[in-house]
């Protein structure tokens, strides 16, 4: 059953543009590979981390939003877990909102002007 997920991933600081595009367009095709679809990929940028990671103050922020079935998570997470340009990832399952039933509206209220 296909689930919305939202991956953030921060990368190494020193990589390239090139390499920061390298490491988006793998972990886009591991995705698509596996099925997965509405793939938006969002490059945050440079930003500084709250503490250090891996002797590193600074990452690059990515963020993707995808649909896919539970079953493609962990080979993506295992790819990040095992590169050495991934310093730190998390993965959550992004819950659809539920659809109310409207009611229509009672018919036993009156405007205030028909009762005058």
């Amino acid at each position: 059953m296909m689930q919305s997920y939202e991956t953030m991933y921060i990368l190494r600081p020193d990589l390239s543009e090139e390499q920061v595009e390298e490491a988006i367009a793998r972990y886009q095709s591991m995705l698509s590979e596996r099925g997965a679809h509405n793939i938006e990929i969002q490059n945050r940028g440079k930003r500084r981390l709250a503490y250090e990671i891996n002797k590193h103050q600074e990452g690059i922020y990515i963020q993707m939003n995808y649909e896919a079935d539970g079953s493609h998570v962990a080979p993506l997470e295992r790819a990040m877990r095992l590169s050495e340009e991934v310093i730190r990832y998390l993965t959550m399952k992004i819950k659809q909102p539920k659809k109310k039933d409207q009611k229509p509206a009672s018919q036993g209220t009156q405007p205030a002007e028909a009762e005058a």
